[in-house]
C-alpha cells in the first residue's frame, strides 16, 4: 500500500498540517475542520509507504487515516514539547468533524 499524499501547512496554526490523497485534494475533509485550519498552504508531495520514516506520525497510521477518513491531521507538539500522542489526534478529529 502507497500513496501520493500533498501536505498542506496551516496559516493560522503553527506546526498544523494537514495529509491529504493527491488525487483526493481536499474533497474528504470537514468544512469544519478546513474553517479552522485555515487556507490550506502547499507544503510537499509525499510519496508515503508503510515502511517510511516520517518525523512526527507512524506511516502505517497515516496511510490508515489516507484510506479512512480520507485526511490525517497533524497537530503542533504539546506545549511542553512532548509528541501529540494519537488519542489526541483522534479527539480533534472527531471535535473537528472526522
Amino acid at each position: 500500500m502507497k500513496h501520493l499524499c500533498q501536505v498542506y501547512r496551516s496559516p493560522k496554526n503553527e506546526g498544523m498540517y494537514l495529509y491529504v490523497n493527491k488525487d483526493d485534494g481536499l474533497s474528504k475533509v470537514p468544512e469544519s475542520l478546513l474553517a479552522r485550519f485555515g487556507k490550506p498552504q502547499s507544503a510537499m508531495l509525499l510519496l508515503v509507504t508503510p515502511d517510511k520514516k516520517l518525523a512526527r506520525v507512524n506511516a502505517e497510521r497515516l496511510l490508515a487515516c489516507l484510506d479512512d477518513p480520507g485526511y490525517y491531521l497533524q497537530l503542533p507538539p504539546a506545549p511542553d514539547g512532548s509528541d501529540i500522542d494519537a488519542q489526541r489526534v483522534r479527539e480533534q478529529n472527531t471535535r473537528l468533524g472526522g
